[in-house]
């Protein structure tokens, strides 16, 4: 008999918070992670890293956007070699699996390493055999760490789409990537035109909603060090969309 997956699992699975909340939906809902690398946090003109997406993808063909992805069920299990700080963890529980946070963090380490080739890690081995997206990412000397990420925002895929994401966006510094960060030889085909944007250039580009909002709150906050003790939350549900804070903030509003 087969054993039933976990709730972290099942939640990675699904996106839902329960089977009630999944029957009521048509369309599937996938956890997801999103990862920003800045460099050159305290200069005059930071720089985000992103790419472009193809034009024949299912979900923001041509758009420019930042790596990510959807949640892997295996990713709960890939080790890491320092965890997300503790307020991170908090954050990314408030309305969620209290279990998922350490997949999110693998998933955005992955993403990256698969989209740029970059390495968000420590170095040291692997005492069981990587999963079969991890095996290039071993063979470099390096357990994925997460403890330089900063969990900064949080957004639902409106109704309509042809693909809905519960994203969750992390923020790290350049300065934490342990491989050199012009070098994107080992990046798969996911993303083209990878390149290092200024913060003052990137609304020239081609940009979804929401990464034009999530901008904004990272310019916000581009050279504070630590984690934010409250998460924006652009939460759409299938009757309304609502503008959160995680930590029970509403957003303020011009009215």
């Amino acid at each position: 008999m087969s054993k039933s997956p976990t709730p972290a699992k099942a939640a990675i699975d699904t996106g839902y918070a329960d089977a009630a909340t999944a029957r009521r939906d048509t369309t599937p809902i996938r956890n997801a992670a999103t990862i920003i690398a800045v460099r050159d946090r305290m200069g005059d003109d930071p720089q985000v890293l992103m790419g472009q997406r193809g034009a024949r993808a299912a979900f923001m063909p041509n758009k420019v956007v930042f790596p990510g992805g959807a949640v892997d069920p295996g990713d709960a299990d890939v080790p890491l070699a320092s965890p997300l700080p503790s307020l991170c963890r908090d954050r990314l529980s408030e309305q969620s699996d209290a279990d998922l946070h350490h997949a999110l963090a693998v998933a955005a380490i992955r993403e990256l390493w698969e989209e740029t080739g970059l390495i968000l890690g420590q170095p040291g081995t692997w005492v069981t055999t990587p999963e079969a997206d991890w095996v290039d990412f071993a063979a470099t000397g390096h357990l994925p760490a997460a403890e330089t990420l900063q969990f900064v925002f949080r957004a639902i895929t409106p109704p309509g789409r042809p693909r809905r994401f519960d994203a969750r966006f992390f923020l790290v510094d350049a300065a934490h990537i342990s491989s050199d960060i012009d070098d994107f030889s080992r990046a798969s085909d996911e993303l083209s035109h990878l390149q290092w944007i200024p913060l003052s250039q990137v609304r020239t580009y081609d940009l979804p909603f929401i990464t034009e909002v999530v901008l904004a709150e990272v310019t916000r906050r581009i050279r504070q060090d630590g984690p934010p003790e409250s998460v924006p939350f652009f939460r759409n549900d299938d009757e309304s969309s609502h503008f959160l804070r995680l930590k029970g903030y509403p957003m303020p509003t011009d009215d």
